[in-house]
């Protein structure tokens, strides 16, 4: 690991000077950066310890959200009892991520700034644009069994490896952002990470000396939420697929839903076609497989990751039956 400096903060009228400096970087958990900087592939000259400051509340809203503040742990938000009935999906997901001792220490804006698990992102050694811009891409040509199949680009096939993201997503979080002058924003999760394009080593919208503050739940929309998580092991693996869903019905009809789906896309990825597809129609398989079918009408398999393309449709079908209360046999 290079030499640092290192600062805390308590005060998020302090970050933005703080973090200014060339080679300034935000730390929170840690769980992910302290990894990167160990095998040189991030290499801050000052760390800017975020982790003090006032932002760990899960707070309730007027209008039947909820606020979460940046700093609260995955573990903390996981067992909070408003996260756990009224936004089930989210505590599923963040339940799901890494390991206990990992969930206690991890912060929610760390988790939704996680970098990819791409195993050349972390080999020094191999063609990566997401670590270095401009030196190629060694997953087309290379084991890319955990790949993206949608939105991936000529330069980067990459996935984004948050679990509590594609909860998110599905449940239409905006992302409250602190800018240096003390001015904040929000930014809709589905807006908040950049496509690869020609630069997948620029992953955010954020500007510079900016940090997650909170984010925001809407009201819980109607309906039974699930995700749910297909990886190699049971426990400490990330996904090869991740579905979370959002299904009402009245009766036997579906009346609305939500679909997105993990460790498919550079982000989590929403798919309102396939929520279009669900709408108004009964819920059985015949409906399911369709709205599967659509939501990875755009997906391409690079060799080793074919094989996710279907199980995305599987995995989807079986959240969404299980959501809507009706099994997975049953035929229209």
């Amino acid at each position: 690991m290079r030499p640092f400096t290192y600062e805390r903060i308590t005060d998020p009228r302090a970050a933005g000077a703080a973090v200014s400096r060339a080679g300034a970087k935000f730390i929170s958990g840690g769980t992910n950066l302290l990894d990167l900087m160990k095998l040189e592939i991030e290499q801050p000259t000052h760390l800017v310890d975020i982790s003090r400051l006032p932002f760990k509340q899960v707070e309730d809203l007027p209008d039947g959200g909820i606020r979460i503040g940046a700093q609260a742990a995955n573990s903390e938000v996981a067992a909070d009892p408003r996260v756990r009935a009224r936004y089930p999906a989210l505590a599923e997901a963040l339940l799901s991520g890494a390991s206990g001792q990992l969930r206690n220490k991890a912060s929610i804006g760390g988790n939704l700034l996680q970098r990819t698990r791409c195993s050349y992102f972390y080999d020094t050694a191999a063609a990566c644009n997401k670590r270095t811009a401009g030196t190629g891409c060694a997953a087309f040509q290379g084991v890319n069994r955990i790949h993206a199949i949608l939105g991936g680009s000529d330069a980067c096939i990459a996935t984004h490896p948050s679990d509590m993201a594609v909860a998110m997503s599905a449940l239409e979080a905006q992302i409250v952002l602190l800018e240096p002058n003390q001015s904040t924003r929000r930014v809709a999760i589905d807006d908040f990470y950049c496509p690869p394009g020609s630069a997948p080593h620029i992953e955010t919208v954020l500007r510079p000396g900016e940090m997650i503050t909170a984010v925001i739940l809407p009201p819980p929309p109607p309906g039974r939420q699930r995700y749910r998580k297909v990886r190699d092991r049971a426990s400490y693996e990330f996904a090869l697929i991740s579905v979370a869903v959002i299904v009402a019905t009245d009766g036997e009809t579906i009346t609305t839903a939500r679909v997105a789906l993990g460790a498919v896309a550079h982000k989590p990825w929403r798919s309102i076609d396939a929520e279009a597809v669900l709408k108004g129609r009964p819920a059985t398989l015949d409906t399911y497989q369709a709205a599967a079918d659509v939501a990875m009408r755009s997906a391409v398999g690079r060799g080793h990751n074919d094989f996710k393309i279907e199980l995305a449709k599987r995995t989807l079908c079986r959240t969404l039956a299980d959501a809507a209360k009706i099994s997975i046999g049953r035929q229209s």
